[in-house]
């Protein structure tokens, strides 16, 4: 980033939004945002109590859980359409219809069919997770060579073989795109489904601190949030990047 032909460091246009914050809560012009210090004060106090720490948990494991489950049918379903026109006609609408579908709105009927709990929240979950999965895993594999395949075959490598020698490591680049666009939007999907569907976790903290208005503890824990979708989405995409070459072995 640049300024006045000048180069500034990374990460400076999130200084800026932040001294702005910090002018704009001073000035009290709003109860609903307090200054920035005061915030970041609250998030070191919050943090290690253990009504967080439980919260962190209880979310935690949601997350985990349906951001698995994605994965792991995600992946192999994304192969499947890559592989097969006839699996991939059958799926891709509806795969895009519900990669754009306001999911938010399927909550009261997974409440219905799964009822009340953490079951439903993982279930949540894994619907904003898997689908972007499917479509990149999907593109990846449409992308592999079939002289690579053809050639697996000629030296007697079996179909299970050829998936996780030939399609996944070939795929690996979207494969990994996919997933680190999944999480983040599981975080969104677990945080939704523990507001709607019980409000458990990081949901009931949200639900506690908006009800009394306490904006200095919802906003840290907003932050707090943020900074772990933040560290998951570079994390990925690190790993992302140190893959690419991958996508070299699907030239002919």
């Amino acid at each position: 980033m640049k300024l006045f032909g000048y180069k500034l460091p990374m990460m400076s246009s999130l200084l800026i939004w932040a001294v702005l914050w910090e002018i704009v809560g001073q000035l009290d012009m709003t109860i609903l945002l307090p200054p920035l210090s005061a915030i970041l004060a609250k998030m070191v106090e919050i943090v290690p109590t253990n009504s967080f720490l439980s919260a962190f948990g209880v979310t935690a494991r949601a997350f985990l859980v349906g951001t698995g489950f994605a994965v792991a049918i995600g992946i192999p379903v994304g192969v499947l359409m890559g592989k097969s026109v006839l699996i991939d006609r059958l799926l891709l609408p509806w795969v895009n219809m519900f990669l754009s579908a306001p999911l938010t709105a399927l909550v009261p009927v997974l409440m219905v069919l799964f009822g009340i709990g953490e079951q439903t929240v993982i279930i949540t979950t894994a619907l904003f997770a898997i689908w972007i999965i499917v479509l990149d895993t999907r593109a990846g594999v449409k992308q592999i060579s079939s002289s690579l395949v053809e050639m697996a075959h000629s030296f007697g490598a079996s179909s299970f073989q050829a998936f996780f020698k030939i399609y996944i490591w070939a795929a690996l680049p979207e494969i990994l795109a996919g997933v680190r666009i999944g999480f983040i939007r599981a975080v969104k999907g677990v945080i939704i489904g523990q507001l709607l569907v019980s409000v458990v976790g990081f949901g009931r903290l949200f639900e506690l601190y908006s009800a009394n208005f306490l904006m200095e503890h919802f906003w840290a824990l907003l932050l707090v949030l943020f900074f772990a979708a933040f560290t998951l989405a570079e994390g990925l995409g690190y790993l992302e990047r140190k893959v690419d070459y991958y996508a070299a072995s699907r030239a002919p």
